[in-house]
């Protein structure tokens, strides 16, 4: 006589599954900016996976005397007017494509480049004008908050000072770092989906999110390279690190490279 089932067991469905599944190597949720930014792509090495050897300061330093050889007076390519216009791209540029803000901006921007322009132009005219920019509502709302803020706050003037910048509607610490690097002149590193994924991919600066790969960038880039080290990585995650299919043939740092999925390659340099 068989033994009887259970009557408890729970089933389990044909292609579904089960309830007590462990999840899979590597499922580490995506990081995330602090708030008032956006997400930023891309995971760090699996905890099982085998720890990559850091890079040493003779490779760190001629990983970077390559990106500046290749591209010596690097730009951020988002399109603005002063550090006004440049906050507000930065800002409506969280979520969303630099080429797709800079279709945006030239229209409102040719409006209102300073906050009392911005506060006059209005909530409903801005939210049409960035219309084809994701969470333009949203943005929209931020925008004229913010500009309110700098009149009330700052004289209509954007703060050079970070505490200031980040105590703004709609701005965090990605932001603040874009706006003091470029405008100020400040040696800050933005981390984006880009630098996360170039920080953890090449384990040049491997972090669990943006704030740990920013403060190991930060010990580790060499005086020299500081200043525009944020718009090197950036590019080189964007053209060449990409996210889907990463140009490893092209890349001026491949020998140095950890990831073990990369292409080698072997040439002048």
């Amino acid at each position: 006589m068989g033994r009887k089932a259970n009557p408890t067991t729970t089933k389990v469905k044909p292609g579904k599954a089960s309830p007590r599944a462990k999840p899979k190597r590597g499922s580490d949720p995506a990081p995330t900016l602090p708030a008032g930014e956006g997400r930023v792509r891309g995971r760090p090495r699996s905890k099982t996976a085998s720890k990559p050897k850091a890079w040493t300061e003779a490779e760190v330093e001629e990983a970077f005397r390559r990106l500046r050889a290749a591209n010596p007076q690097p730009r951020g390519e988002l399109q603005y007017i002063n550090p006004f216009t440049l906050l507000i791209a930065v800002v409506l540029s969280a979520q969303a494509t630099d080429a797709g803000v800079n279709k945006a901006t030239p229209a409102l921007f040719a409006a209102a480049d300073t906050p009392e322009k911005m506060v006059a132009l209005g909530e409903d005219k801005v939210r049409d004008l960035i219309r084809t920019i994701g969470l333009f509502r949203t943005k929209a709302k931020n925008v004229i908050a913010l500009s309110e803020k700098l009149i009330a706050e700052h004289g209509g003037m954007v703060p050079a000072v970070r505490e200031a910048l980040e105590a703004l509607p709609g701005v965090g610490r990605k932001t603040a770092n874009v706006v003091l690097n470029v405008a100020f002149g400040a040696e800050t590193i933005a981390v984006d989906t880009h630098i996360f994924r170039v920080g953890n991919r090449t384990a040049l600066a491997p972090g669990k999110n943006p704030l740990e790969v920013e403060m190991k960038l930060e010990q580790l880039v060499p005086q020299a390279y500081r200043r525009h080290a944020h718009h090197w990585l950036i590019l080189h995650g964007r053209y060449i690190c990409k996210a889907q299919r990463p140009l490893c043939e092209k890349c001026p740092i491949n020998d140095f490279c950890r990831w073990p999925e990369k292409t080698t390659f072997m040439g002048e340099r």
